[in-house]
């Protein structure tokens, strides 16, 4: 069984979001225990699996993916890095669509080598900031907000661009929190820099120290930052250590998000 690490959200390799993809045969997916080890074995942020479905199916493959701790309901970037490698070996030929846990999502390639991921848009609710979050993140929080059912996140916002960049957390306490995981976000210092927004994500509770650029936090970034700027087309910078940009577009209850992918290992499971 063939396995490869894709670096999502970027057009270079060693930088974007690394995630482990594994195409699967007609058969199906395997037991969920050994999906659970791979993903641990990879230890990845994510690590996809999927397998083809057939004719008069509702989607063209079926979609997985499992963190080294658990199964999520949405991956953008293990979406991004799959697609990526269906069409790179064709396995797949223009827009393809998976069944997955949050329904069918697509996937459309375009010339110069982006794929934009159409995914449902998150139904932000503003909350009560959870009290002990301020101090696990040692830093001013200006407003905190529900992500939704898909994702499950909490979307918070800081004060300014080097407040996001600067944070360092108690991941521990994050881990504590009713949330899968929490984004960080404010808005660009600098509006001509090429992107309209900054954010990060940490994600303890399911196995996710940092994540370095999260697809699905976008669909919750979209229209925050959409309503604040009076645009529906973004650029989000994920400042983490390895850094990416995510192009947003919202349309209604749909997101799409651009970016590119680089395969950058091609390996064989032996167990």
């Amino acid at each position: 069984m063939k396995i490869r690490i894709v670096d999502a959200f970027t057009a270079r390799p060693f930088a974007g979001n690394p995630a482990g993809v594994v195409l699967l045969g007609a058969e199906g997916f395997p037991d969920e225990d050994r999906m659970r080890r791979v993903a641990a074995e990879v230890n990845l942020s994510e690590t996809a699996f999927a397998h083809p479905l057939p004719p008069g199916a509702p989607a063209d493959w079926a979609l997985r993916w499992f963190t080294p701790a658990t199964e999520v309901d949405m991956c953008g970037h293990a979406t991004l890095a799959t697609a990526h490698v269906l069409l790179g070996t064709g396995g797949a030929t223009g827009t393809i669509s998976f069944t997955t846990r949050s329904g069918v999502l697509r996937a459309a390639p375009a010339d110069d080598g982006a794929i934009t991921l159409d995914f449902p848009t998150a139904q932000l609710t503003e909350v009560a900031p959870p009290s002990a979050l301020p101090q696990a993140l040692g830093a001013p929080v200006l407003g905190a907000y529900d992500t939704g059912r898909n994702t499950g996140d909490l979307l918070v916002e800081l004060p300014d661009e080097q407040a996001v960049r600067e944070l360092a957390p108690d991941l521990a306490a994050i881990g504590r929190l009713d949330h899968r995981g929490v984004i960080v976000t404010a808005a660009a210092r600098e509006p001509s820099g090429g992107y309209d927004f900054v954010s990060r994500f940490f994600g303890p509770a399911v196995g996710i120290p940092e994540d370095p650029v999260t697809g699905s936090a976008h669909t919750a970034l979209a229209p925050f930052w959409s309503a604040r700027l009076g645009r529906t087309e973004l650029t989000g910078l994920q400042a983490s250590a390895r850094t990416g940009l995510v192009r947003t577009a919202l349309h209604g209850d749909r997101t799409l998000l651009t970016g590119h992918a680089v395969t950058v290992i091609e390996g064989e499971l032996l167990a």
